[in-house]
């Protein structure tokens, strides 16, 4: 990630900063196990990358899946950003559990 790293969730939540979104991942992965990218299409053209598959993983013992796409902005050789669009309906379901 370049220092100035963005990062856009598919509820268009924003961080920004490689450091930032370091702490960030290792969060989301403390919470989603075996978490998934599986890219069926992948477009390149200059520095943008367009990817669409699905995201899955495992919350609370319980496996999810989601169709996804998510855009990446390459600079120097770096994700200078990387946007994420996904129905997150079935995570929420699984942590929506945890608070009954």
């Amino acid at each position: 990630m370049t220092p100035d790293h963005l990062f856009v969730d598919s509820m268009g939540n924003r961080s920004r900063g490689a450091e930032t979104m370091h702490q960030a991942w290792i969060g989301y992965f403390a919470i989603v196990s075996e978490f998934r990218i599986e890219i069926d299409t992948l477009v390149a053209e200059g520095g943008t990358v367009l990817a669409a598959g699905e995201a899955g993983g495992t919350i609370d013992e319980t496996a999810w899946h989601t169709p996804a796409a998510w855009k990446a902005i390459i600079r120097d050789g770096a994700v200078s950003e990387w946007r994420v669009f996904a129905d997150n309906k079935p995570v929420y379901e699984i942590l929506a559990k945890r608070t009954k």
